[in-house]
């Protein structure tokens, strides 16, 4: 079980559906795992297996109907400040400046900050993703890779203990998506945050994460887990490094035997 004291993140033995009875569909299955504090840890696994309902049952959004979710000790039951978010479509306010949109969290979340200081640490966040000189544009004016790095910094603008992402790089082209993940790496050694990314990209999966967790076909529970090291400054070159396509592989292999045994 994931003692809910070892790690930031704690979830176990969680069971959920959607509906009741005889139209519920179940989505989880007695699932556990923990992320560690500043572990940042991969979600994959088979299309349509839960991945999402997991993130929103770490950020408080819904209740497993088994089994407990635990935030830094304490159980969660309801939408937690201190989880950050950013999803494959940002939704930025149009009629806002992309540093009036960084700064909406702090309009709704109770914060000590100032608003000279809360400024000055969206600045901050802006210039750690390349975005300085844009704070006063409105998001039709950025493209679709400045809009997610600009969703990035809104997610980290309060200081949150966990960012969950849910496929934020998915509607991006190749080299963009490259791109985000270099700023990933840099926000992380920046911003002392607990991670989980879902994704269905596992060359994204191995190069960010600490840790990659494949979960099985629906109703999903944990499958298997592949520990990662990286350098201090990674570089998009160890992607294809024989360690990293053996990595790959591996991946690849588990999650063929998720969707296959749910066939069966």
């Amino acid at each position: 079980m994931a003692s809910s004291h070892e790690n930031l993140i704690a979830i176990n033995g969680v069971t959920h559906a959607y509906g009741k009875d005889g139209d519920a569909l179940p989505v989880l299955k007695n699932l556990t795992l923990g992320v560690p504090l500043h572990g940042f840890t991969a979600v994959v696994g088979p299309s349509g297996c839960g991945k999402s309902t997991l993130t929103r049952l770490i950020a408080g959004l819904m209740r497993p109907d088994e089994g407990e979710v635990w935030l830094h000790g304490e159980r969660v039951s309801s939408p937690r400040s201190t989880v950050g978010m950013a999803f494959q479509n940002p939704v930025l306010l149009e009629w806002r400046s992309i540093l009036k949109n960084v700064l909406l969290p702090l309009e709704i979340v109770p914060t000590d900050l100032s608003k000279q200081e809360a400024e000055e640490r969206a600045l901050h966040l802006l210039h750690l993703v390349g975005l300085s000189g844009f704070e006063d544009k409105r998001p039709s004016e950025l493209s679709g890779g400045m809009r997610q790095r600009a969703s990035l910094c809104r997610s980290l603008i309060h200081n949150p203990e966990v960012l969950i992402l849910d496929e934020p790089f998915g509607a991006l082209d190749a080299f963009t998506r490259e791109d985000l993940w270099l700023t990933m790496h840099k926000l992380r050694a920046e911003e002392p945050f607990t991670g989980v990314l879902i994704t269905h990209d596992l060359r994204e999966s191995i190069f960010l994460a600490d840790e990659v967790v494949v979960l099985s076909d629906r109703p999903a529970t944990v499958q298997y887990t592949v520990s990662l090291t990286h350098e201090a400054q990674p570089s998009l070159d160890e992607l294809y490094t024989s360690e990293a396509l053996a990595t790959l592989n591996e991946l690849r292999e588990q999650i063929r035997i998720a969707r296959n045994d749910a066939e069966v």
